[in-house]
């Protein structure tokens, strides 16, 4: 038995306790905490699947083999709307983002099908292909109201850590990094500074405050489908091609780390590093047709 440092959480050998109360996790932690008590009495696709109905989630999951030989998962799971899960950390967050951003999820399931249909599996993935592995397993997305965005943004892109995290560090107050990437939350699971989000080059503008609270009432409110739709109609082959991220020290965002509190903690040169010369996002991170963040209705309580 393995328990976390608050709630007794019974988990199957081999898969490590979660501190739901993480700040990076938050955003999870209902859905993750009642998954996680399913673990104790079946595998982690059972779990999962107790919690698919309450999400909307268009998938279940099922056992790790379930796909026939020489069929590509993301293939299998276009297909057959049946995700392949193994009893591990990994793939239990990858269910959680299915269930957190079920139509997100479906849509890079959907390019990736259709890519490895048009191209076949190969030992190279192409740029749509690639650019997908790397949200999917490592994105992550910055929540600010456009005021809060027009401060960060610039600051984030040209990668000025100091600008963004320690001068204007109050204003993170009003913004919540999400993360997106299931690989991404497996390596926090034991924190280490050098750990980094690939964040999707869009400003989401929403009002965060409820976000950040951890509420598990925010599982089933409008704001997240919301958030959850605009991200959808946001990923298409031909922006995802353009690999539209930028990196981010998950533990340098502010309140998620005890030793950021220090100034020093950014000095850091081969955490905190420079764009070198001439590399993105010295190019336009967003499409000049775009009309501006996308805007996500407020968090609902009702």
């Amino acid at each position: 038995m393995a328990c976390n440092s608050d709630d007794e959480q019974v988990v199957p050998v081999g898969i490590p306790a979660v501190d739901w109360h993480r700040p990076w996790l938050l955003p999870l932690a209902g859905v993750g905490q009642a998954v996680a008590l399913g673990l104790a009495s079946g595998s982690v696709a059972d779990a999962l699947n107790v919690a698919v109905p309450t999400q909307g989630c268009p998938v279940q999951f099922t056992a790790a083999d379930a796909a026939p030989p020489g069929e590509a998962y993301e293939a299998f799971i276009r297909r057959t709307a049946q995700v392949p899960t193994r009893n591990n950390l990994h793939d239990l967050f990858n269910g959680l983002v299915w269930l957190r951003f079920p139509q997100s999820k479906a849509v890079l399931n959907r390019l990736q099908a259709e890519a490895i249909a048009a191209q076949g599996v190969g030992a190279v993935r192409g740029p749509v292909r690639d650019a997908i592995t790397v949200f999917d397993e490592n994105g992550a997305l910055l929540l600010a109201p456009p005021d809060v965005a027009a401060v960060l943004w610039p600051a984030l892109l040209a990668r000025d850590w100091h600008a963004l995290l320690v001068t204007h560090r109050a204003l993170w107050d009003q913004a919540q990094l999400v993360l997106f990437g299931h690989a991404l939350m497996e390596q926090l699971v034991s924190p280490r500074k050098n750990i980094t989000a690939h964040v999707l080059v869009e400003p989401f503008a929403v009002g965060c405050g409820a976000f950040a609270q951890g509420d598990p009432g925010l599982l089933h409110t409008d704001a997240w489908a919301a958030l959850d739709a605009a991200l959808a109609a946001r990923l298409t082959s031909e922006w995802l091609a353009g690999k539209p991220f930028t990196p981010l020290p998950v533990l340098g965002v502010p309140g998620w780390w005890p030793a950021n509190a220090d100034p020093g903690f950014y000095a850091d040169a081969s955490v905190f590093r420079r764009a070198r010369r001439g590399q993105w996002p010295h190019r336009q991170p967003i499409d000049t047709e775009s009309p501006g963040p996308v805007a996500v209705a407020p968090p609902s309580r009702s």
